[in-house]
């Protein structure tokens, strides 16, 4: 099964982004996403789990998203939230895939039993830091993450 992984958005989905989702079976964005065009335009790809980032709390139009989700994909229970520091709190013994954002730094890193995924932005560039998404092979004994960066 193939999910696409996108966070920091902040209003502005990218062609490349849009592109790189084609084929996707669902869709996790972890937060700042900017507007509702952008959930509408997502889910018009795939079948999209979705939080909000601390820039969307103010928002009307997020007032129904939710802080964190609990879901599985396959065998597999994840956890989604915008910022890494609300983890702990939230983290169980079950859970084998920890989704955040907010940083707009890309990690894919293994924590003992855990696979913690940060997509990066695929928004508007901050600082230097580059435009990715990722793309995670969902199999029932695996889970393969693949950073695709968006822009050079």
């Amino acid at each position: 099964m193939k999910i696409g992984i996108i966070s920091d958005t902040h209003g502005l989905l990218r062609p490349e982004a849009v592109e790189a989702l084609q084929g996707c079976e669902q869709i996790i964005h972890a937060g700042d996403i900017g507007s509702a065009e952008i959930v509408e335009q997502l889910k018009a790809i795939a079948p999209l789990h979705i939080v909000r980032g601390n820039n969307d709390v103010d928002s009307p139009w997020a007032n129904d998203i939710a802080d964190h989700l609990l879901f599985e994909l396959g065998v597999w229970q994840v956890l989604l939230v915008h910022d890494i520091a609300d983890v702990p709190v939230l983290l169980d013994e079950h859970t084998r895939l920890v989704v955040t954002g907010h940083s707009h730094k890309p990690l894919i890193e293994w924590r003992g039993e855990q696979l913690y995924i940060n997509p990066g932005s695929a928004g508007r560039r901050r600082f230097k830091l580059p435009v990715t998404l990722v793309l995670l092979d969902v199999q029932a004994s695996s889970l393969e993450p693949r950073l695709v960066q968006l822009l050079e």
